[in-house]
């Protein structure tokens, strides 16, 4: 049985990435013969600990692999400047982290509000191989329960702290569905949740409300340097709709897929269906 600490047991160790902002906490596996790294980002509320599933099929395609914290996120310190944790800014801090990774190349997967961050990366001028956007959109996260959820938790946040916040979601945060599933994931997301950077859930937050359109503009520095893309998320996506994120797709000239039996996790929800896309999508990419 896995631990409280992680979804499922693996083999990565715990590392620290040098960032801007001071060391970033990681879970990593480097194979010896490793020809590429791929490197996961979280999203809102999220961890590292979100791609546990993925790490070690990851690692047996011979393939290093780094999941992280954000700045603010978890076991990672943050500024105390809610401005800092807006994609733009975050992304300048991933594009560094990116620049020190090693082996080269680099793949950069982005969950949710990672995808933000990550295209934010790109459009700074990282280097990297290839860019998956998961469950992630073309901006701001649209009208409905989760848009609802996050502005109701900012007052709560402002006046009554971390704590009071952690109780609301435990009550009404529909992403709690599949918890049953999975040993330890309450104890994990409750620990998580209380550890974060009350200025980075905050600056997070805005940057989910205000975030602009860019994918004219990542179309275009993804054409500048040839770097593909990959648009994929669950069939029943409750964050940006499915169709929205196919739309984007296609304004990108990226291929899309769903993953059956997933909403807004699947690498928690469907994992083997996510590695099926996303190992020779990468291998495709590596060899071309």
């Amino acid at each position: 049985m896995a631990s409280p600490s992680q979804l499922t047991e693996h083999r990565a160790g715990r590392t620290r990435l040098p960032s801007e902002h001071g060391p970033l906490a990681a879970l990593a596996a480097v194979p010896s013969a490793a020809v590429a790294t791929v490197l996961l980002v979280p999203g809102y509320t999220g961890s590292k600990e979100d791609f546990a599933p993925l790490l070690d099929p990851i690692a047996d395609a011979g393939l290093a692999v780094v999941a992280v914290d954000l700045p603010g996120q978890y076991e990672s310190a943050g500024p105390v400047d809610e401005a800092e944790y807006v994609p733009a800014r975050l992304g300048e801090v991933l594009a560094g982290v990116i620049g020190g990774l090693t082996p080269r190349p680099v793949i950069v997967v982005g969950h949710s509000y990672g995808g933000l961050v990550a295209r934010a990366a790109v459009l700074a001028g990282a280097d990297v191989a290839g860019l998956v956007l998961m469950c992630s959109g073309p901006a701001r996260l649209p009208d409905g329960g989760r848009r609802t959820m996050l502005d109701a938790s900012e007052p709560v946040l402002r006046k009554q702290g971390i704590a009071a916040l952690q109780k609301l979601r435990e009550a009404i945060d529909p992403t709690r569905r599949f918890a049953d599933r999975h040993a330890g994931l309450d104890d994990l997301m409750r620990r998580r949740f209380l550890a974060n950077s009350a200025a980075g859930l905050l600056g997070m937050a805005a940057g989910l409300r205000t975030e602009p359109d860019l994918v004219a503009e990542l179309a275009a520095a993804l054409r500048r340097t040839g770097t593909p893309c990959l648009v994929t998320c669950g069939q029943a996506d409750d964050a940006w709709h499915p169709r929205d994120q196919q739309d984007m797709a296609d304004r990108l000239g990226a291929p899309f897929a769903l993953i059956p039996d997933a909403a807004h996790l699947p690498n928690v929800e469907n994992p083997s269906a996510l590695l099926d896309l996303l190992l020779p999508t990468w291998q495709a990419w590596l060899t071309r």
